[in-house]
């Protein structure tokens, strides 16, 4: 899978956290879950969190497929999956909508936690590019979130609609998982989602060696996102609404 450069590091301002001792459970070695795919849902109130199944909302990833299946690009240029790999990604649009196609990559980034650290993952930053609605950085081991490339001429997804908290549907073979937008990423890489994120969708979350080569589909739905940006259950709710209309539209 792609690697981060130092760059991008240096970009978002951050100071490198002092190694965490880490669990030495099976997803941190790299071994597949024991347990079904979940995520980690907060309750509107910030109480304890709950665990619920990423097969989630009404719409199915057949029907979602079938509206991303052809592309009108609005990207100026296309992007790399991987550093080295060829820019064959382009963004599409539809209404009140832009996708993408392509791998995911494991974001780790955030808060610092038993999972994602500097000693799991060489990379880690402890800021996200969008914060919770009480300042701290976003939680990459329990929200799913997705990231989008940074903003440059080829592509800028606040011209188009997309902030921190916009709802994305990210389909991974049968399963759909809704995800806020939370960070940003390289300007001409894209197909990356934190460490919840995949977990829920089955995927290896590993944030070095993990991820998928390939098949996942991101749908952004434009407009108002989840509020706050780290209720799990608030993208849930939203994104259904959304990708109801999405296919009502399209």
């Amino acid at each position: 899978m792609r690697t981060r450069t130092a760059a991008l590091a240096v970009a978002a301002g951050a100071t490198l956290l002092s190694p965490a001792s880490l669990p030495a459970t099976a997803q941190e070695q790299g071994e597949p879950n024991p347990k079904p795919p979940h995520v980690r849902e907060s309750s509107p109130g910030g109480d304890a969190p709950r665990e619920s199944l990423a097969r989630e909302g009404s719409a199915s990833a057949a029907a979602l497929l079938a509206k991303a299946g052809s592309c009108r690009q609005i990207s100026r240029g296309k992007y790399r999956s991987d550093d080295g790999a060829p820019a064959d990604i382009p963004v599409c649009g539809k209404r009140d909508a832009v996708f993408w196609k392509a791998d995911m990559d494991i974001d780790c980034d955030g808060r610092p936690g038993k999972v994602c650290n500097r000693r799991s993952d060489p990379l880690f930053i402890h800021a996200t590019a969008f914060q919770q609605s009480d300042g701290r950085q976003l939680d990459a081991e329990h929200l799913p979130y997705v990231v989008v490339p940074g903003a440059s001429r080829r592509w800028n997804h606040a011209a188009h609609g997309i902030d921190g908290g916009s709802v994305a549907a990210v389909i991974h073979r049968d399963k759909v998982l809704y995800a806020v937008v939370g960070d940003t990423g390289p300007t001409d890489l894209i197909g990356e989602a934190s460490y919840a994120a995949a977990r829920a969708l089955g995927i290896r979350a590993d944030p070095k060696s993990g991820g998928a080569s390939g098949d996942v589909t991101y749908i952004v739905f434009k407009g108002r996102g989840a509020s706050p940006i780290e209720n799990h259950r608030a993208a849930v709710s939203r994104g259904d609404a959304l990708a109801r209309q999405f296919l009502r539209q399209n």
